[in-house]
């Protein structure tokens, strides 16, 4: 799959769909205060653009992007 193609949403939309913060400015302030990890590693970027395949784990809990 070539990651340049517009198949991805970013981290703080993904927060917003899985109805874990309700806004852009709470979603800045949830990343900072809270565990978030992307494919195993620590993420404090609210506009990572996560793709199909990849694992979102927040607080412990664990999401795999479709």
């Amino acid at each position: 799959m070539n990651r340049e193609e517009k198949n991805y949403i970013t981290l703080q939309q993904f927060l917003k769909l899985k109805d874990i913060v309700s806004s852009g400015g709470e979603a800045k302030f949830f990343i900072a205060e809270n565990e978030i990890l992307v494919n195993g590693e620590t993420e404090k970027r609210r506009g990572r653009k996560l793709y199909p395949g990849d694992t979102v784990s927040v607080n412990g809990r664990k999401y795999e992007i479709s």
